[in-house]
C-alpha cells in the first residue's frame, strides 16, 4: 500500500488509542465508562457455523411479527421527578442515573471526540433524552461501552436499563428482548476504498468482507457468499480495510458513513440489501419502561428535537427525513 497521509487514519487512529488507554469522559454529569469497555479481538475468516459470531436464525419479519410494532406509551409522560412507584422509572430515579449500553466507535451515532474526550452522536443524544424525561436532567445518565455481540446480554442480566446501540429490531430478537418504537431507519450496503471495481455485494462473492461479531451484518454478509471476517468494533474494520487485509466493510449505511467520513479514501456504494429499523433494547421485565421510552420518543418527534439531532449529527446521510412513524401492537 502507498505510504501517503490520509486525514481520516488520523481521526480513525486517534479514536482507536482511546478506546485502548479506556480514557475516561470529560465535563459534568458523565460518568466514566468502565474499566472493561470492549476491546477488539485480533481479525479472522469465519463460517455460518459460529453463532458466537454469525446469529442463528431470520434477520428480519417472517410473517410471525411485526418488528417495528412496540407497546403504547401509557398516557402523557409524567413529569421529571415524579415517577410512578414501583416502576422501572422509579428505581432508577432512586439510584440517581440511568445506565445504558452504547458504542464508543461509531461515528456519528456513538464515539468519544478526539478532541474532548466527551461520548457525542445521534445514539448518545437520544439516551439524554431519556434521561432528561426520568430526571429532567440529560447528564444524569452512566454510559456502559459494550460490543455488538454483547448488546442482549446487557440488557438480560441487568447490566444496563437500555441499549442504544444502532441496534436493529428484528422478530429474533424480540423473543429475547423488548424494543421500543423505531427511532432510525438504515439499511445494510458496502464500504470499499475509491477505484475499488466492487459496486455491489454480489461483486464480493468469495472475497474476505469485515462486519462486527454478533451483528445482523456479519450473517448477511455470509449468507451472500463471502468470506466473512469478524471483529468488534467498526472502526477495526476501517482499519483493516486500510491495510488491505478485506476488500470491504458491510453493514448498515449509517455506520458506513460515519467510516467513509473518517478516510475519504473509501466511499460507500450499491443499493440497501437490508432493512434495520433500529430501536432502543430494553429487558422483557420493564414493558413500563419500553411504554416511558416510547412516550419520550414520541415527543421528541413531534417537537422538533428528533429533526435537530438528525441536524446535528446525521447530514451526510442526506436531507433530514420525517422521523420514522411509531408503530404500536396494543
Amino acid at each position: 500500500m502507498r505510504n501517503r497521509y490520509r486525514p481520516g487514519r488520523l481521526l480513525a487512529g486517534t479514536i482507536a488509542t482511546m478506546l485502548a488507554l479506556g480514557l475516561a469522559g470529560c465535563g459534568t454529569g458523565e460518568p466514566s465508562l468502565p474499566d472493561n469497555a470492549a476491546q477488539a479481538d485480533p481479525p479472522r475468516p469465519v463460517g455460518m457455523q459460529d453463532p458466537a459470531v454469525i446469529p442463528t436464525g431470520p434477520a428480519a419479519a417472517s410473517g410471525s411479527c411485526n418488528p417495528r410494532a412496540s407497546l403504547r406509551p401509557s398516557g402523557a409522560l409524567p413529569p421529571p421527578g415524579q415517577m410512578p412507584s414501583g416502576t422501572a422509572m422509579a428505581r432508577i430515579a432512586q439510584r440517581g442515573r440511568l445506565v445504558v449500553g452504547v458504542d464508543q466507535n461509531s461515528y456519528n451515532f456513538g464515539f468519544r471526540d478526539p478532541l474532548t474526550g466527551q461520548l457525542t452522536g445521534f445514539d448518545i443524544d437520544i439516551a439524554r433524552q431519556v434521561a432528561r424525561g426520568i430526571f429532567g436532567d440529560p447528564g444524569r445518565i452512566q454510559f456502559r461501552a459494550i460490543s455488538s455481540a454483547d448488546r442482549i446480554k446487557v440488557v438480560q442480566d441487568g447490566t444496563v436499563d437500555m441499549v442504544v446501540r444502532t441496534m436493529t429490531m428484528n422478530c429474533e430478537r424480540w423473543e429475547q428482548v423488548s424494543f421500543s418504537t423505531e427511532y432510525f431507519t438504515a439499511g445494510q450496503r458496502i464500504l470499499v476504498t475509491r477505484g475499488s471495481a466492487a459496486k455491489t455485494i454480489q461483486d464480493l462473492h468469495g472475497k474476505k468482507v469485515c462486519a462486527a461479531a454478533g451483528s445482523t451484518s456479519i450473517r448477511k454478509i455470509a449468507e451472500e457468499g463471502t468470506v466473512p471476517v469478524s471483529v468488534v468494533n467498526w472502526t477495526d474494520c476501517l482499519v483493516l480495510l486500510q491495510q488491505n487485509q478485506v476488500v470491504a466493510v458491510s453493514t448498515d449505511d449509517s455506520i458506513l458513513a460515519g467510516l467513509a467520513a473518517q478516510d475519504p479514501n473509501t466511499v460507500v456504494v450499491g443499493p440497501r440489501f437490508s432493512d434495520e429499523p433500529y430501536g432502543v433494547a430494553i429487558s422483557k421485565e420493564s414493558p413500563e419502561l419500553v411504554r416511558f421510552v416510547n412516550g419520550v420518543l414520541a415527543k421528541i418527534r413531534s417537537d422538533g428535537t428528533w429533526g435537530r439531532l438528525y441536524g446535528r449529527w446525521l447530514t451526510s446521510l442526506g436531507p433530514a427525513p420525517s422521523p420514522p412513524v411509531a408503530r404500536y401492537r396494543d
